[in-house]
């Protein structure tokens, strides 16, 4: 029986993406998932930082073919490859994983079979200044054996964990403090490239 895959993804990594989704918060978002399956144990895809993709024009795929091999080529020198995505839907009832999502994540499979696409819970977001749950504010999905995009079962909570167990608490406070204003992504970068889509000065 084979092992069922576990996502741990590193504090940083994590919070970058949600501060993100909070910058542009009436439009969808993107981003893309930078890691490795662990050397010691390949049941575990191990997700070291995230790359904010674009606020507008999601499915643009000039733009998204640029970002993929720009982070592909800066990220594939430190040991590190693309392993998955990452999406926040426009409106905030919007709970489902669109064909846009579905297809950028199917791209990645191509080339990371064990890819997964988390998407943002803007409920549990929402909740997270009032509650101690340490949990991601994330929705697991994976692909089934008919390359369908699911959401992953009553497990799917421990499937998908955080690195660092104070992560919510931390993204609490960048929540108070608006931390969110400092993200860089490709939509910013294309637009001026002197902003940094690498974001070396967000946690600093």
């Amino acid at each position: 029986m084979v092992a069922e895959l576990k996502y741990e993804i590193s504090q940083n990594a994590y919070i970058k993406l949600v501060l993100h989704a909070l910058k542009h918060k009436t439009t969808a978002v993107n981003g893309i998932l930078l890691g490795r399956v662990n050397p010691q144990n390949d049941s575990v895809v191990e997700i070291a930082d995230s790359v904010p993709l674009f606020h507008s024009n999601l499915a643009l795929l000039p733009s998204l073919e640029i970002a993929l091999i720009m982070i592909e080529e800066h990220y594939g020198s430190k040991g590190l490859g693309i392993v998955g995505y990452f999406h926040a839907n426009e409106r905030f009832d919007d709970a489902e994983l669109g064909i846009v999502a579905k297809n950028i994540g199917d791209h990645i499979c191509r080339y990371f079979p064990q890819a997964a696409i988390f998407l943002l819970d803007n409920k549990k977001l929402e909740a997270l200044p009032m509650g101690k749950d340490q949990s991601p504010v994330m929705q697991l999905y994976i692909r089934d054996a008919s390359k369908n995009w699911k959401l992953a079962g009553p497990d799917g909570g421990s499937r998908l964990v955080i690195k660092e167990p104070a992560a919510n608490a931390v993204l609490s406070d960048y929540m108070s403090s608006e931390k969110w204003q400092d993200v860089v992504d490709f939509d910013d970068h294309l637009d001026d490239i002197k902003k940094d889509w690498l974001n070396p000065e967000l946690f600093k």
